[in-house]
């Protein structure tokens, strides 16, 4: 487990057990993740595919009492994720960080409570599952555009395919 640059969201390198055969890894283990004080609870695993590369999707988040812990991995193709602490009360609030997540890497991105999140796709055919310990929720579902000057996340190209939601956010103003 790698600790990054903002508070709690760490990246994981799964360790393979390799032989003649290929390899076997563990990604997730309720136990473990205890332990380092990461949420070991699963409620959804949620699963997307982007046909096209330099597709953008987020950023999302969700209100109290529906916040997501997230545990994001690309098992086909690459993308750059990207996590941004909106958590008014933490040391790294404002601040967000970008990681290639590839299905070469197998390295996964865990995003904490409060953080919001989303990704652009580098190739093709990128297919993406994320593990989430709460249930969606429409009504405390926001968003965070893409290019917000609040922010300034450095996108490694120009988003070519985006939802109309997605590039509509407002400029993010803290809930209340």
């Amino acid at each position: 487990m790698l600790e990054t640059l903002i508070s709690d969201a760490f990246l994981i390198d799964p360790e393979p057990y390799e032989d003649e055969r290929g390899f076997f890894s563990r990604i997730f283990c309720s136990e473990e993740f205890a332990k380092k004080g990461l949420s070991p609870l699963i409620v959804q695993i949620n699963n997307s595919k982007s046909r096209s590369a330099k597709t953008l999707r987020g950023l999302h988040y969700q209100l109290p009492p529906f916040e997501e812990t997230k545990l994001v991995r690309c098992i086909h193709g690459s993308l750059f994720d990207v996590v941004l602490d909106i958590r008014e009360n933490s040391p790294t609030y404002g601040r967000w960080i970008g990681e290639i997540l590839s299905s070469h890497n197998r390295r996964m991105m865990y995003v904490p409570k409060g953080c919001a999140h989303g990704f652009m796709t580098l190739t093709e055919d990128t297919e993406v599952i994320y593990f989430v310990s709460e249930a969606y929720s429409q009504s405390h579902e926001r968003g965070i555009r893409y290019n917000d000057s609040a922010f300034n996340i450095q996108w490694p190209y120009e988003a070519e395919v985006i939802s109309e939601r997605d590039k509509t956010h407002p400029d993010f103003i803290k809930e209340q």
